[in-house]
């Protein structure tokens, strides 16, 4: 698979060009400095890269930034994704403009902002991608819907360099497009494919199938799922990729025993706080 994002990102060979500023690069330098004068410091300590995540990619899929302010702090999201019906259904408009501002504001906390051209030819949807992913190519992807016009607007972009996520995939064949163009996501919806008579999750696990035995980088990206425990089910078969409604972001920190074994913990470390200290 490709190198996470987030790993070339804070790498010492992508930091001159980055132009903005990181809230972990400071708590990074000063370990480093710990290090380097500590009395083990023969040896060099390898520092995991911040937001390194294994191969899962988890994004928040809505544009109301109350949400992201909400969830993005949680530290599990990989990214952000939007298209024209979530940035309606928050008030923004479709505006490359507009668009750009949450891209940034995106930016600031995950790895990776995915939104969505329009456009109703593929030199329409070409042009708008390339004013999206303007201001950061690397991080910002451009999702294309896989109809044949959007087909020849993706491989357009893919050719200019520009980060590409087939949409509405719909069909496992369709997923043999998006490795063909050299799309980094495919994304899925699962709970549309159920409510179409079809077998979502074996599906999804199909097209997941096919691009990685074509030795494609596509990932396979589920999302409008509507419960946890479909993700549970997928995510156990092998998915990595998953565009998570805030609804079910929250709910997988629905667990009370959990709750219950955190306070608890709090509990008990209050009324430690008043024993003598040890003397030693």
């Amino acid at each position: 698979k490709k190198t996470p994002l987030c790993y070339k990102r804070h790498c010492s060979c992508h930091l001159a060009s980055t132009p903005k500023v990181f809230p972990t690069m400071g708590r990074f330098t000063t370990l480093v400095c710990l290090v380097s004068v500590a009395p083990l410091a023969s040896a060099l300590i390898p520092l995991k890269p911040p937001g390194m995540r294994a191969d899962a990619r988890f994004f928040l899929d809505t544009a109301d930034t109350a949400e992201w302010e909400a969830l993005l702090p949680l530290g599990i999201f990989h990214g952000v994704t939007t298209n024209p019906i979530t940035l309606d259904n928050a008030g923004h408009p479709c505006d490359v403009f507009e668009i750009h501002e949450l891209a940034m504001r995106a930016l600031d906390q995950t790895n990776e902002f995915i939104c969505q051209t329009w456009g109703a030819t593929a030199e329409e949807m070409y042009k708008n991608g390339m004013d999206l992913s303007g201001p950061n190519r690397r991080d910002i992807v451009v999702a294309v819907p896989v109809t044949p016009a959007g087909t020849e607007a993706a491989a357009a972009l893919v050719q200019s360099d520009v980060r590409v996520c087939l949409t509405a995939t719909y069909a496992s064949r369709q997923a043999l497009i998006a490795a063909g163009v050299g799309a980094d996501y495919s994304c899925t919806f699962l709970s549309s494919l159920d409510q179409a008579g079809k077998d979502g999750k074996k599906e999804c696990l199909k097209m997941r199938d096919m691009v990685e035995n074509m030795g494609s980088d596509t990932r396979v990206m589920v999302a409008s799922l509507r419960d946890v425990d479909s993700l549970c089910d997928l995510a156990e078969a092998g998915v990595d990729t998953f565009a998570l409604s805030p609804d079910i972001a929250r709910k997988l920190f629905g667990e009370p025993m959990t709750d219950q074994a955190a306070a608890d913990f709090e509990a008990a470390a209050k009324r430690t706080m008043s024993m003598p200290k040890a003397v030693y």
